[in-house]
């Protein structure tokens, strides 16, 4: 293993979910990209969030379609946890493994630090298993031959940290390439040509769970002032169906905005092409900040040093109030519910272009 590590290894990324943490795990894989041109990289993922790899399942080879890794494995964790001792299930487990081993990985990089993740990265048969020596679930590192200590806060910079010491390297994270769609590059045209023609600022309204959620009349009341001062707004909305938190926004703000319910791909053209994207914690706003788009986050109960959007062309917002709490409150955190309407509209106005302002 010790020459191809040098020269061309063939390397495994465990990051299955959710979006803004694929996100959050890319620049690093983009620093490794770039330090060693020649390797050969797969990633593991989750099917729903592999679009932020690939444009579409049948992409054969590395390109604009898939930018940044070589193959793509989907990991359906999902559908193994709703249904564990399904014949599907054991079959698709089986399946994933061998094909994991018929690549042939000298070593796979957990940058997800769940048990689950470990035990895909043991799957793969590589010889060396390298995540963090305080992964999110304690007994992840178990199954790791190599564990790493981060010093950084922010999770981009400790992902850099893992790939750093697993390869043998000094790596600064790096802007990801994202992959192209061009059905929803078409689709995005075509929804441009209904708008008028202000700048679009996008608002992100759901989060993971309701405690990182700031309430959606605000976002309503937010979008009309946005507005009232020549911006389109548009609200992220899901592709699945009704949608009661996008459909909130529209009616608070009493018109002044459009719900857009979008795919991934749609949703990645979109965010190109908006001046400002305003949302919680939530793949919407690091989708945005790994686009190289103004982003403002606005932060309860997770704490913006850590998760906060990366990049320079971004801000946070999070009350006195707030205290870190990952335990999935339905109800929003306190000291979110204290960020008031005109507090993020001066921050938005701060990060607007000066040529858009009204």
């Amino acid at each position: 293993m010790g020459n191809r590590l040098n020269s061309a290894p063939n390397i495994l990324i465990v990051r299955v979910g959710a979006m803004g943490d694929v996100l959050h795990a890319m620049p690093a894989v983009a620093a490794l990209r770039a330090a060693m041109p020649e390797a050969s990289i797969g990633w593991a993922i989750e099917p729903h969030w592999s679009p932020l790899l690939r444009a579409y399942p049948g992409v054969a080879a590395r390109g604009l379609e898939m930018p940044l890794v070589d193959r793509v494995h989907t990991v359906p964790a999902k559908e193994w946890s709703r249904h564990p001792f399904s014949f599907a299930t054991l079959s698709s487990i089986r399946n994933l493994r061998r094909e994991l081993r018929w690549q042939r990985y000298d070593i796979a990089i957990d940058l997800q630090g769940s048990i689950r993740s470990s035990v895909i990265a043991r799957m793969s048969g590589a010889r060396q298993i390298v995540g963090s020596a305080d992964p999110r679930e304690k007994q992840a590192g178990w199954l790791y031959r190599q564990r790493v200590q981060t010093r950084k806060t922010n999770v981009v910079d400790q992902a850099a940290e893992i790939v750093s010491a697993a390869m043998k390297l000094s790596l600064q994270p790096v802007k990801a390439p994202l992959p192209v769609s061009q059905p929803s590059e078409q689709w995005c045209d075509t929804l441009f040509r209904g708008l008028p023609e202000r700048p679009v600022v996008l608002l992100a309204p759901t989060a993971g769970w309701g405690a990182k959620e700031w309430p959606a009349v605000r976002f309503g009341h937010l979008a009309r002032a946005l507005d009232e001062r020549g911006y389109t707004v548009l609200v992220n909305a899901s592709p699945f169906g009704p949608d009661g938190a996008a459909g909130m926004v529209v009616a608070a703000s009493q018109g002044h905005c459009r719900a857009v319910p979008c795919t991934i791909p749609q949703l990645m053209a979109l965010v190109q092409r908006v001046v400002l994207v305003i949302a919680g914690d939530t793949g919407p706003l690091h989708l945005a900040a790994a686009c190289g788009v103004p982003a403002l986050g606005l932060f309860g109960p997770t704490d913006p040093l850590r998760t906060g959007p990366w990049g320079m062309r971004s801000k946070t917002l999070r009350h006195r109030l707030s205290q870190t709490d990952h335990r999935r409150h339905a109800m929003v955190e306190r000291g979110l519910a204290e960020i008031t309407v005109d507090e993020v509209l001066n921050t938005a106005l701060e990060l607007l272009p000066q040529s858009d302002r009204k």
